[in-house]
């Protein structure tokens, strides 16, 4: 772990160093607060030990632009000083400091102290990634790993008002796999599972890395590519229509299992007062029926006359 001191005393700060790095620390040093900071702005530096009397920047004043920045992770702040009254340690863990060391500071205790603050960030990092697990799980769909329902509409919603604002095109596609059930009944939902993910996979192959794409539902796909017309969605569709023939699935027994989608495309209508998503959607998933009724295995695009 690395640990910054700073500490306008340099023999104090040697001694700390050798103290820390006997322990297995890695110790970056500053000889007083403005230089603490500038390195602090540079570097991801998770422990901190400053001084509280140094020239210029102090270590209260310190303390507080660390607490202000928001950087991306906890820094664990110790405070050093050699004033040991009761309201001048109040003062300091009040400016933001997590602990507090009496100057000369014993050194048993500042190993413990330093093991405690160890402790705090490690538990602290643990939570951030339990944290980061949790909003994968509300983000995305564990099956597939692409956008869940929940998640893609927000986005959508948030690329729809981008594309109203720049009057810029925006174009969808509604999918589905053909015939899926009976590719279940015949195969099992495991084989079912792995035509889902297959499907998943060439859609993230296939796609611009600022297009959303999500699982909308059991077998259907709804994917949004902002800034692209009706013409150039309904390349991205058949493309990923003509990868999706040629990638069948290869059983244990060497059987090999082809699977079909269908597409329907729709646009936003600038001309139109009701730019929503549902509408973007109910276009899309209209077109999508056409292509179902018209013998699958084919891409449509969303004609208003569709809708009588």
């Amino acid at each position: 772990m690395r640990v910054l001191i700073a500490d306008d005393d340099s023999s104090y700060r040697r001694l700390l160093e050798a103290i820390l790095r006997y322990r297995g620390y890695e110790i970056l040093e500053a000889p007083d607060g403005q230089a603490a900071w500038n390195m602090l702005q540079n570097e991801s530096i998770p422990f901190v030990i400053t001084d509280w009397m140094m020239p210029g920047l102090d270590g209260p004043a310190l303390i507080n632009r660390i607490r202000q920045a928001q950087f991306p992770h906890y820094t664990y702040i110790i405070l050093l000083t050699a004033r040991g009254g009761q309201d001048d340690i109040v003062g300091g863990l009040q400016s933001g400091a997590d602990d507090y060391l009496t100057k000369p500071c014993d050194l048993g205790e500042l190993r413990a102290r330093v093991a405690i603050g160890e402790r705090i960030l490690d538990l602290e990092m643990r939570l951030r990634e339990a944290m980061g697990k949790l909003e994968m799980l509300a983000t995305y769909d564990s099956l597939t790993g692409l956008l869940n329902r929940r998640a893609l509409i927000q986005l959508a919603n948030r690329e729809i008002a981008r594309a109203q604002r720049e009057s810029s095109p925006l174009s969808a596609i509604m999918m589905d796999l053909d015939y899926f059930k009976q590719i279940n009944d015949r195969h099992g939902h495991l084989i079912g599972d792995q035509a889902l993910m297959l499907l998943a996979t060439l859609i993230k192959r296939g796609k611009r890395e600022y297009d959303l794409a999500g699982r909308w539902g059991g077998e259907e796909f709804f994917i949004v590519l902002p800034g692209a017309m009706l013409g150039e969605a309904e390349s991205v569709a058949e493309r990923l229509r003509e990868e999706i023939n040629n990638s069948p699935i290869h059983l244990t027994n060497q059987e090999l299992v082809y699977f079909h989608s269908s597409f329907g495309i729709a646009g936003l209508d600038m001309e139109e007062n009701d730019d929503s998503f549902q509408k973007l959607v109910l276009h899309a998933d209209i077109a999508l029926y056409q292509a179902k009724n018209s013998g699958r295995d084919r891409v449509c695009i969303f004609s208003p006359e569709a809708k009588d």
